[in-house]
């Protein structure tokens, strides 16, 4: 019998031709508890991913589209006085859910921003002084295009630090672009998604992942890693050690998601570049030289010694 991660994919997958690895990406991640920034050109289906994984999870749903007069209290909620009661009441905000979906983050404005990615880190809201609990699930999918930036805000990079990974879609290759355009013909994908587990499933899952260990020699291998971006002369520093829990995080969840309770070299490699790309700044010199954060990071995955041979540690 499949298990619900392995459901959860088989879901997805439908929906989303053709880019296997990004989807079991972004499912660890949300099973990780962490949150998941988009970066792609419109029409790649970051959207449609949304909406297929919070169906199949049994997850609550909102989205926001966020631009410039977009405001924080839309995130938040705000406080309203209501005659009949003769009190102030609190009405909810878009974060009021288990799964936001945060349109064109980098549209809206640094406060707005900041509102939606405080309510990431604290899992909490704080509305006219009193304190409103998130949902224990809550994760936020953030999408952002990279290509004509005119009139955006870009997210700063203590805030980019917040998302546990960042994904691209991008294009299908032909065989994936054919078999999306018969499929999708007469029907949508999403009519078909089913729900393979509910909201309170998470909780257990999440538990059994916990329980997924890391050898010391992996251990090592992740510190060897991190030292190495650290040293790297393309890099303005290194990264936190909120990237690194996260990376350690993910990669307990990828593991479990390949029904392992052990983590493995490939999974680090798997996980490396999503989880650190973003947390960086390249010098002057390098961006000068045409590199990119992926490229920097692909290079020092290269170089580091791995212990190839040994996926059984």
């Amino acid at each position: 019998m499949k298990s619900i991660p392995a459901k959860i994919k088989e879901q997805l997958i439908k929906v989303i031709v053709g880019k296997d690895d990004t989807v079991e990406l972004l499912i660890a991640a949300v099973l990780a508890g962490g949150h998941v920034l988009l970066e792609d050109t419109p029409g790649t289906g970051k959207t449609t991913l949304a909406l297929a994984l919070s169906k199949c999870m049994g997850l609550n749903f909102r989205r926001i589209q966020m631009t410039p007069d977009t405001t924080a209290s839309d995130i938040t909620g705000y406080s309203a006085y209501d005659t009949d009661k003769g009190e102030f009441v609190y009405h909810e905000g878009a974060a009021m859910t288990d799964l936001l979906l945060a349109d064109e983050l980098n549209r809206t404005s640094g406060r707005t921003q900041a509102a939606l990615l405080e309510a990431m880190e604290e899992r909490r809201l704080t509305v006219d002084g009193v304190t409103h609990e998130l949902s224990k699930n809550f994760a936020v999918i953030a999408t952002q295009n990279p290509s004509g930036t005119a009139g955006t805000s870009a997210i700063p990079l203590s805030q980019l630090d917040r998302f546990m990974v960042r994904l691209r879609l991008g294009a299908p290759d032909r065989e994936a672009l054919k078999k999306l355009l018969t499929d999708r013909i007469l029907t949508d994908p999403l009519d078909s998604t089913e729900q393979v587990c509910s909201a309170e499933d998470l909780e257990g899952l999440r538990a059994e992942i916990n329980k997924v260990t890391i050898k010391d020699e992996i251990m090592d291998y992740i510190c060897d890693l991190m030292q190495s971006a650290a040293d790297c002369s393309d890099t303005e520093g290194g990264i936190s050690p909120r990237g690194a829990l996260a990376l350690c995080r993910i990669v307990k969840a990828g593991a479990f998601l390949d029904g392992r309770d052990y983590v493995v070299p490939s999974d680090i490699r798997a996980c490396f570049v999503p989880v650190c790309a973003h947390r960086s700044v390249l010098t002057r010199e390098a961006r000068a030289a045409g590199k990119t954060p992926e490229g920097v990071f692909e290079a020092i995955l290269k170089a580091q010694p791995c212990p190839e041979n040994r996926e059984d540690i």
